[in-house]
């Protein structure tokens, strides 16, 4: 439960404020340094980062319980992250939800 605190907690600390939710990939190290994203550059790196991060811990957690993941999917209102694990790192997707577009699948490797 840890992880959706501090992901919502990211989202509350700006001055309430509308914007589009962000769209694409990121690809992060062992370290949680982004290595690769798509997604667009008006969303500070920052955050990016906190979110990969926070998916890695999630990994971390799950394996010292000894229930490691592959991937994981969660769904807020309006935005869906999926994760996987890639090695020690993860690639991350963001989806926005919305009523006019189709929630996109993720094709299986």
């Amino acid at each position: 439960m840890g992880f959706l605190k501090k992901i919502s907690g990211l989202f509350r600390r700006r001055r309430a404020e509308v914007q589009q939710l962000p769209t694409g990939t990121v690809t992060v190290d062992r370290q949680g340094h982004i290595v690769t994203s798509t997604v667009s550059s008006a969303y500070p790196n920052s955050l990016l980062q906190a979110i990969g991060r926070d998916v890695l811990e999630l990994f971390r957690e799950a394996r010292a319980a000894e229930m490691p993941l592959a991937e994981v999917s969660l769904h807020f209102g309006s935005l869906r992250i999926t994760a996987r694990e890639l090695r020690g790192g993860a690639i991350v997707f963001l989806f926005p939800q919305t009523a006019l577009l189709p929630t996109p699948t993720i094709p299986h490797l």
